[in-house]
């Protein structure tokens, strides 16, 4: 279905610049989770927009961290971690592990995700015991395929999605 949308120019093999690349990806509304690991020094964990469901049979799941990430490379070698999903009541929670630099389990209520410890944070809307399958690199990024292996949901709270640089809620 061709689109009524025009380009502004045609920048050929180079591709759109980065700001606008956001801009444009920021009108596709995503959820937003946290992806937890227990570390050899206590937890870590990174807000991430990324997350997909990939397979039913077997259940994988995946997502995007950038190379830059801190919390990554120690959740990859965790190799496994645990996927928060959160509900509209924890944007500050969202806001909190999208901060570099910031004490991010600080006053943050968790328990050990049953097959890898990984936190779950309390009050998530849903969480996702994963171990990784995979990592391919994907640019300035990693693709991390993870088999699930347990899982849970509380549908008390919408869930919170970020949608064109703000949070808010599909409820």
């Amino acid at each position: 279905m061709p689109s009524d949308i025009e380009p502004d120019e045609y920048r050929g093999s180079t591709g759109p610049e980065p700001a606008e690349y956001r801009r444009v990806l920021g009108h596709f509304p995503t959820g937003v989770t946290i992806v937890t690991a227990l570390g050899p020094d206590g937890p870590v964990g990174l807000a991430v927009n990324s997350f997909t469901s990939v397979s039913l049979r077997p259940p994988l799941v995946g997502f995007f961290p950038a190379h830059t990430s801190g919390s990554w490379p120690v959740i990859r070698h965790a190799g496994g971690f645990c996927v928060n999903i959160l509900g509209h009541h924890q944007e500050s929670l969202a806001r909190t592990f999208a901060s570099p630099g910031t004490d991010r389990f600080r006053d943050v209520e968790m328990r050990p995700a049953p097959i890898t410890g990984a936190p779950i944070l309390l009050g998530a809307v849903a969480w996702l015991d994963c171990t990784i399958e995979s990592i391919t690199p994907a640019g300035d990024h990693d693709f991390a395929l993870a088999r699930v292996r347990a899982i849970a949901a509380d549908s008390s709270h919408p869930p919170l999605v970020f949608h064109r640089g703000r949070y808010g809620t599909c409820d």
